[in-house]
């Protein structure tokens, strides 16, 4: 059996901290070690099937292992492999609580009824897609019944180990959280990827799909029986107080800057209840907004300066007024006199669930 050890640096760091970016090696190790079906034990340990007997091994604290043989679930879009990540870890740190603060709790009880009423199973499997450092997990884990694991997909490994070493190991009730990783890009889905699935969650993912990848994982819900939670999607609104003038601009050229290539951005919570509604789901939906006072100056900059910056880059003639405007809004919220609101919006996706459970 092949194992790599987390280092002690990694073990001082493994709470509510990112640590710093690996080296060569170490990320290399990493990267082999939890390319497609790795399996995190509760000590941090990375553990890998038997390359000799093909058996699965099962870890307390993590869970079992496919073989190396074993087909991924998703695949790397085709784009060439030195693409850079789609997100920094910093900023998955930054933003981790005011996610949590805003994913709507309302939708939980629906979901919890039909997680009780799943037939013949010992515990649920929630596969996670594009779990970035594994913020979903960490919220959502600790308020779920039962046994659980978690398939955690991304295609960046740096961010597959820290959402599994990070991962939480109980749930609600006390019962165990196991955790495996998958790496590839969540975008295209293998006909089986979700075959005894019994929750796909996502988190900030339905707007970088393209209204194809969309209409492909609700298919994949609806064939699994699964249902779906995805949070936190943009809906293309934000509010800024005190308010400017060109508040209704940047938004706008922000909003073409998420539909670039095909992208959904703003539109694709309507694009996904259609999609899901057209397989036969049941779709709920709440609001969860940011809101961001003078506690989140930090999360607030970043997001300005990221927010004009897409703006800037979609329309270039704002470039002058836009630099100006930017400071003013930078100004205003490291003095504490700036709030914002940022909308987005949780979808629940109830399919109609296979195996004769209740609905």
């Amino acid at each position: 059996m092949r194992k790599t050890t987390a280092t002690p640096a990694d073990l001082a760091r493994r709470v509510r901290a990112i640590p710093p970016q690996p080296g060569p090696r170490e990320a290399a190790d990493t990267a082999e070690a939890i390319g497609t079906g790795a399996v995190v034990d509760a000590t941090g340990t990375t553990v890998a099937t038997d390359t000799v007997t093909g058996t699965d091994t099962v870890i307390a604290g993590a869970g079992p292992v496919g073989s190396p043989e074993e087909r991924a679930t998703v695949r790397l879009r085709e784009s060439g492999p030195d693409e850079p990540p789609r997100y920094a870890p910093e900023w998955l740190e930054l933003r981790e609580g005011a996610d949590a603060a805003a994913r709507s709790l309302d939708l939980l009880d629906p979901l919890r009824v039909r997680l009780a009423n799943l037939p013949g199973r010992a515990g649920s499997v929630i596969h996670d897609l594009g779990c970035g450092t594994g913020s979903m997990g960490r919220w959502l884990a600790p308020r779920l019944d039962g046994a659980q694991h978690w398939v955690l997909h991304d295609r960046d490994p740096y961010l597959l180990h820290f959402a599994a070493v990070a991962s939480p190991r109980s749930a609600a009730d006390g019962s165990r959280v196991t955790v495996e990783t998958r790496r590839g890009d969540v975008a295209r889905l293998t006909p089986d990827a979700l075959v005894g699935a019994s929750l796909v969650t996502a988190s900030a993912l339905l707007d970088v799909l393209t209204r194809e990848e969309v209409d492909t994982l609700a298919a994949a819900c609806a064939g699994a029986g699964c249902p779906a939670l995805l949070t936190l999607s943009v809906a293309g609104r934000v509010e800024l107080s005190p308010a400017d003038p060109l508040d209704a601009e940047i938004t706008a050229a922000f909003n073409a800057h998420q539909r670039r290539d095909g992208l959904l951005g703003p539109d694709a919570v309507t694009v996904a209840c259609e999609a899901f509604a057209e397989h036969g789901a049941t779709v709920k939906l709440h609001p969860s907004a940011w809101r961001l006072g003078p506690d989140e100056r930090a999360l607030t900059a970043q997001w300005l300066r990221g927010w004009v910056g897409a703006a800037v880059e979609e329309r270039p003639e704002l470039a002058e007024r836009a630099e100006a405007y930017l400071a003013d809004r930078l100004a205003a919220c490291a003095a504490g006199e700036l709030d914002v609101v940022v909308h987005h919006s949780d979808l629940l996706a109830l399919a109609r669930p296979t195996g004769g459970a209740a609905s």
